[in-house]
């Protein structure tokens, strides 16, 4: 009895590693037990092999990737996995496209969205003449007496869908308080019959020169 009580403690310290030990070079050298996690990763998506002069619309832009990794590897970093839209032999139209995933040797377990919707649309252009549009306290005894704009014409490029809302491409030119001769870049903006601006469109030039002549109203009391 006193053998076991002498050094008990050291016994019982022995022991544990020991078992720790065996435990570690157990289950670190069995792949199948060896310990996995999940990584998960949002990536964007993009779309390939688009034919010249179309444009794809979704909404869709980021896809949400997880993959099983062991413990003892470095994690996939975002930039190594893509997440593409094969457009090969697509023209103008609406489909259902399946995401692919170009990434190293990797064990998928979800990918979300698997697939994408997707607008395939004819690019176009117009020719849109600028208009003038003044914005501001209009009460103001301050009038108009010259204006023009240089160039006076503008092409607007994008989905034939957008080209067809074009009302009209505007300028914006603020009413000063005082008389004065305006002469400023600005950016032509494409309206919808309501005024409200039209994205998803190019104008170019994308600045005009606009000059105005702002005088004292000659029936202002």
């Amino acid at each position: 009895m006193q053998i076991i009580r002498k050094n008990f403690g050291l016994k019982v310290l022995s022991l544990a590693l020991a078992i720790t030990g065996w435990a570690y070079f157990r289950f670190a050298a069995n792949p199948v037990i060896a310990a996995r996690f999940d990584q998960q990763l949002s990536v964007p998506i993009v779309a390939a092999n688009l034919p010249v002069g179309y444009i794809a619309r979704f909404t869709d832009k980021e896809a949400v990737v997880t993959i099983a990794s062991k413990r003892n590897q470095p994690p996939i970093k975002p930039d190594e996995i893509k997440a593409v839209l094969d457009l090969s032999d697509k023209t103008a139209g609406v489909y259902n496209v399946p995401v692919q995933l170009v990434a190293p040797d990797i064990a998928v377990q979800s990918l979300s969205p698997a697939s994408v919707s997707l607008t395939i649309e004819h690019i176009d252009q117009r020719p849109f003449p600028i208009a003038l549009h003044y914005s501001g306290d209009t009460d103001r005894a301050i009038v108009v007496n010259s204006a023009t704009v240089n160039p006076p014409t503008v092409t607007v490029h994008g989905p034939t869908s957008l080209l067809s809302e074009v009302a009209a491409v505007r300028v914006d030119i603020p009413i000063p308080s005082t008389p004065l001769d305006y002469d400023s870049m600005v950016r032509p903006v494409p309206v919808d019959s309501l005024g409200q601006e039209i994205t998803g469109l190019e104008v170019a030039p994308d600045l005009v020169r606009v000059q105005a002549m702002f005088v004292q109203s000659t029936g202002a009391r």
